[in-house]
This record gives structure tokens, sequence and C-alpha cells, in this order.
């Protein structure tokens, strides 16, 4: 009866830590994406989690622009951002220890990696 406890309560524990991982994934994110050419283009994401699906946008000075097709297994995630009507893939990796997001982006073939930091406002 002891052991059944455990094994119940060591169960339990391991899904609120797994809950735990994807709601850390929300809020706001931000870099620099480095480009082959030396310029640098600033990054900012709003995420937020629901369950399996990844809702939120892209956000620059011109405002906001959503993302589509959001996905996340808690850990790993992708989306696609449309932009003159280009389909920009982005898939990447939740770092629950250093608090970060690697970002890999697919821009007509051209692929590009980058780390979000998690945005203090």
């Amino acid at each position: 009866m002891k052991r059944t406890f455990l094994i119940i309560a060591a169960l339990g524990c391991c899904f609120m830590f797994c809950f735990a991982i994807i709601a850390d994934l929300n809020g706001k994110w931000s870099g620099v994406l480095k480009t082959g050419d030396g310029n640098e283009i600033p990054l900012n994401y709003v995420l937020k989690v629901d369950g399996g699906v990844l809702t939120g946008a892209a956000v620059s000075p011109q405002g906001e622009l959503p993302f589509t097709n959001g996905k996340t297994d808690g850990t790993t995630f992708s989306f696609i951002l449309s932009f003159n009507g280009t389909d920009i893939k982005n898939s990447g990796k939740y770092y629950a220890a250093a608090d970060s997001i690697g970002l890999d982006i697919d821009f007509n073939g051209n692929k590009a990696h980058t780390t979000l930091k998690r945005s203090a406002n």
C-alpha cells in the first residue's frame, strides 16, 4: 500500500512538472537574429500556450503579426509567420534551466538560428 502511494505521488509530481514547463513558455520573448550579411534584426514574440496549441504574435514598432499553426508539446514548438505573402517557418525548443528559447527560422530555404530570452516588459 505504501509503495503504491509513493508511485502515485511520484507520477503526480512528474505531471505537475510537465505542466509547469508548458506554463513557462507563456510570455514575452526577445532576441536578435544576425543575418549572413552582418545585419541584426530584433525579434520580439508574445507566446501563449493552451494545451498543445501555441498562439501569439511577432511584435514590432509597426504592430503585431499573429502567427498560425502553432503547436507545442511543452518543450518543443513550431509556428508559421506570414509576411508579405511569404510563410516563415519557426521552430524551437524551450530550455527551462536557462529560461531561454533556441529558435530556428526558415525563410524561403534560408535557415537561421537564434536564442530568445524572457523579456522583462
